[in-house]
């Protein structure tokens, strides 16, 4: 009896101390796709031109070219070249001041120029929806021959182009989407699929596909970058996309699994996986998903990718044509992150810190950062100066500033920190000085996925290796009216914090 009574006890302790395992985050990486000529045919700049088509020599006017968007501050820092609060001391405006001898390599990914993005356009193109001229796809090829990224299977894939008198022929058929390269320069174009009813369904038409290809070919970039940095693709079990688009046809508008098709180009042979939709909060739900799935141990590694939002490029152009400025929101993003078992070593998830916004929590802001920041930090007997650094939606206030969208980061730091002033935990005139500690000025792309809370995760892992940060709380928020079926507003946070090792 008391030697089952011993083993008894022996397997609790292995079970409490197995309990206390969180999952990890090995590895992040960021990719920047700089596409200045692909402006156009954002949502909100190619609606405005079948309006008014005299708009279009204004935009070119103001593209910026492949060295000023590499040298741009924010971008900087997206990459990992710079750190996210060497932002607060930067000469603004960002776009007047460049970073000198920027690289477009960084710590974690790069950015990359459009003509070699066309490139990974076709590699992702299984349809021959792409047609690219001759001449053009050669000096691609050159190029991604010379990228670290890419073997001799992708450049065969590039295939051999076309005359661009067979391009100019084309455009006179219908439902034919114009590639342009320098802005001007006509390259190729965007074809719909043809077969099935295909040529009837109005979710295939080139505008949409083009965006739908740009979403793999930037999460295939951000795949690539991350396995090059952490672990082998085959040790990847399960993949979950975070995107925004609704990838599918008239039947299944948003069936999805961009997971897979950006796997499918980066050797995840042994994963499977599926796409989460939460609008801005996706990311950080995709987290909370893959560190559960490790926890539970239904899988051992576990990445979240997503690429950028065609859809979003130019969105606010007219507020920077007024302000006679360039326009800023000509960059594609895709961000990877791996998670997985504990190692001992890179930062936990501490998915006892969760915060959620109810549906009975209302839309209010206030409310909803008490129910993401007060109310898990409180489970954790945690004041809300005690955490180090806090990543919310991390948009570039240059690209949303002159449209009149305002300051977003700004804006959430100081409602956080009203409440710690509410808590007496810092003085009313202490609240600058919180925001400045507790915050970092904004650096994203204005692609909701992409700006929510991840853009600073590979800086957190870095400062929290380092010792010089001990802990990062995420919180994403999101809208939920914009399919017209809701009010409600979406929120979720988490907490990643120092690797106790073995004293954990």
């Amino acid at each position: 009896m008391s030697s089952r009574i011993e083993k008894k006890s022996i397997l609790m302790r292995n079970s409490s101390s197995n309990e206390n395992l969180f999952p990890v985050i090995t590895g992040v990486s960021y990719f920047l796709a700089h596409l200045p000529s692909m402006i156009r045919y954002g949502s909100k700049p190619y609606r405005e031109l079948k309006h008014e088509p005299s708009l279009l020599l204004p935009i070119i006017n103001h593209l910026r070219n492949f060295d000023q968007a590499v040298a741009y501050p924010p971008n900087q820092v997206f990459i990992g070249n710079l750190d996210p609060d060497e932002l607060w001391n930067y000469p603004s405006p960002w776009y007047k001041n460049p970073v000198p001898n920027a690289s477009r390599w960084g710590e974690f990914g790069e950015v990359m120029p459009e003509d070699e993005f066309y490139g990974v356009l076709k590699i992702c193109d299984q349809f021959g929806l792409i047609m690219l001229e001759q001449g053009f796809l050669e000096e691609i090829a050159s190029k991604l021959q010379h990228h670290p990224l890419f073997h001799a299977e992708d450049i065969q894939k590039l295939g051999k182009g076309v005359h661009k008198e067979i391009i100019e022929r084309k455009l006179d058929e219908k439902d034919i989407l114009p590639l342009y390269f320098e802005g001007k320069r006509l390259v190729g174009c965007m074809m719909r699929p043809q077969g099935e009813g295909a040529e009837e369904d109005d979710n295939l038409v080139p505008n949409i596909m083009i965006e739908n290809l740009s979403a793999r070919a930037s999460g295939v970039m951000a795949l690539r970058h991350l396995i090059s940095k952490t672990r082998a693709a085959k040790e990847i079990d399960y993949l979950i996309g975070y995107g925004e688009e609704a990838i599918g046809d008239r039947y299944n508008r948003g069936g999805g699994n961009l997971a897979k098709a950006i796997g499918e180009l980066c050797g995840c042979m042994r994963a499977t996986g599926s796409d989460v939709k939460a609008f801005c909060c996706s990311p950080v739900h995709s987290l909370m998903m893959a560190a559960s799935l490790v926890a539970s141990k239904v899988f051992k590694n576990v990445v979240i990718v997503a690429g950028g939002s065609f859809a979003k490029l130019g969105m606010k152009f007219q507020g920077h044509l007024r302000q006679d400025m360039p326009i800023l929101e000509d960059i594609l993003a895709g961000i990877a992150i791996w998670v997985a078992q504990d190692d001992r070593k890179s930062p936990v998830i501490r998915l006892d810190s969760i915060g959620k916004q109810e549906i009975s929590s209302g839309s209010a802001q206030q409310a909803i950062l008490e129910k993401l920041v007060v109310e898990p930090l409180d489970r954790l007997g945690l004041k809300l100066t005690q955490i180090d650094k806090y990543a919310t939606e991390m948009h570039n206030p240059e690209l949303t500033e002159p449209q009149g969208s305002g300051n977003v980061p700004r804006t959430n730091y100081r409602t956080i920190g009203s409440f710690a002033v509410f808590r007496n935990e810092i003085q009313k005139d202490e609240l600058d000085q919180f925001v400045r500690i507790h915050g970092m000025p904004g650096f994203s792309p204005t692609q909701g996925h992409i700006a929510s809370a991840v853009p600073y995760l590979g800086h957190a892992i870095k400062n929290i290796k380092t010792g010089k940060l001990h802990n990062t709380m995420l919180l994403a928020k999101g809208s939920l009216f914009l399919g017209r079926l809701t009010q409600l507003s979406d929120g979720i946070s988490l907490l990643l914090e120092k690797n106790k090792g073995d004293n954990q």
